[in-house]
């Protein structure tokens, strides 16, 4: 599997803070099937507008000597070792059994 290069995962940079609309607001809420009050869209106009600056903030790290990882944790098996060992003895095995035909279990019909 032939890996890519980290510079590959940046993402352009945006140097100008984002402000958005009224205009933009309303067509996210359309969007989301959300009604506001005018109070609320000027709200969520700074508050969107806030959070996508941060965006901007992080995406203007320089992150070309770091690899792309999928968790920060190291890689642990939460399951046993699967070790091959015996099974049981055919004896042990149909001790509790009801019915035993030809050294098989016999269970009823499922459908008749």
């Amino acid at each position: 599997m032939s890996q890519l290069s980290p510079a590959c995962y940046n993402f352009p940079v945006n140097p100008k803070p984002v402000t958005l609309t009224i205009a933009e607001v309303e067509h996210i809420a359309n969007l989301a099937r959300l009604e506001l009050t005018e109070e609320e869209k000027t709200r969520f106009s700074q508050q969107l507008s806030a959070i996508l600056d941060y965006i901007a903030q992080l995406q203007s790290l320089d992150t070309a000597h770091i690899l792309p990882t999928s968790s920060v944790l190291p890689v642990r098996s939460a399951l046993r070792s699967d070790d091959p060992r015996l099974g049981l003895e055919q004896e042990a095995l149909f001790a509790n059994a009801p019915k035993i035909e030809d050294h098989q279990f016999r269970v009823p019909p499922v459908l008749e």
